[in-house]
């Protein structure tokens, strides 16, 4: 049975796939540049990780020690078993593996911060910390595309933002989202917008090739929201623009996406949204 940060969790999920139009992303009416995606296997992957969500918070309010590092590696065995159940219910397709490391430190955290009355990227912070160097700090022979931006451009990607205490969560999209104003829709694209303004989207070097794409995504978000954002026509041609470049080069805002599903999450829970 689940509670109501399980639900919230869920519901990040399930709001992030279903907001349209999302540059490089998946949603209702488009793959973007996922063809072996749709919204069909976003819902199927999202309700596949109702079980670690669920773990997530049992983890987070049994949790009587005073290292937090080791919360969070219970929390990391939970999520080999997610990935398994994500690929299993996608037939092998990663719709939301960054999801499961991002949310899963959300939910655990916000679950042991509401038992300990803590502030809950403090908690974050102690449960991630000296992550970089655990992961990637003795690394030969690099697998994934994370370790690979490590070793190429030094970035620690989403295990750097996690160790910070996902600052530009804290910091930057969750103030945004509780100031905007508008439809729901028209809050979460401005508020993807505004992520996309200052993150470092490993999905998107990875899909570029180099980093200093980093700099052209950063530039068209600021566009976006110095035209109004959704609300205003400007803004809605802008987007579509973005879409359409998006597309014709490949590009994914994946990393994009893993934080605005996070600050969704913090949103529902502060009752923000």
């Amino acid at each position: 049975m689940t509670n109501s940060i399980t639900q919230n969790a869920l519901r990040a999920l399930l709001y992030e796939v279903a907001t349209e139009p999302k540059p490089g992303l998946v949603d209702p009416h488009h793959s973007g540049p996922h063809p072996d995606m749709n919204i069909y296997t976003f819902i199927d992957s999202s309700l596949s990780l109702t079980q670690y969500l669920t773990d997530a918070v049992i983890i987070g309010r049994n949790f009587k020690q005073t290292d937090l590092r080791q919360m969070f590696f219970l929390l990391r065995q939970k999520g080999i078993s997610a990935e398994k159940a994500m690929f299993t219910a996608t037939e092998g397709i990663n719709t939301h593996k960054g999801a499961i490391f991002a949310l899963g430190i959300f939910t655990c955290a916000e679950s042991y911060s509401q038992i300990q009355n803590t502030n809950l990227f403090t908690t974050i912070r102690h449960m991630c910390c000296g992550l970089v160097k655990h992961d990637l700090g003795n690394l030969h022979q690099p697998q994934t595309a994370g370790e690979q931006e490590f070793i190429k451009y030094g970035y620690g990607g989403a295990r750097a933002e996690a160790e910070q205490g996902y600052p530009l969560v804290e910091k930057v999209a969750l103030p945004f989202l509780k100031n905007s104003t508008g439809s729901l829709q028209v809050r979460l694209l401005d508020t993807l917008m505004k992520i996309a303004t200052v993150a470092n989207d490993s999905n998107l070097i990875k899909r570029a090739g180099n980093p200093q794409v980093i700099n052209w995504l950063h530039q068209q978000a600021k566009t976006y929201l110095a035209l109004g954002g959704y609300a205003t026509p400007q803004g809605r041609k802008k987007l579509q623009e973005l879409n359409q470049a998006c597309l014709e080069h490949n590009y994914s805002l994946g990393g994009c996406a893993d934080l605005l599903i996070v600050t969704i999450f913090v949103g529902l829970e502060q009752e923000i949204l």
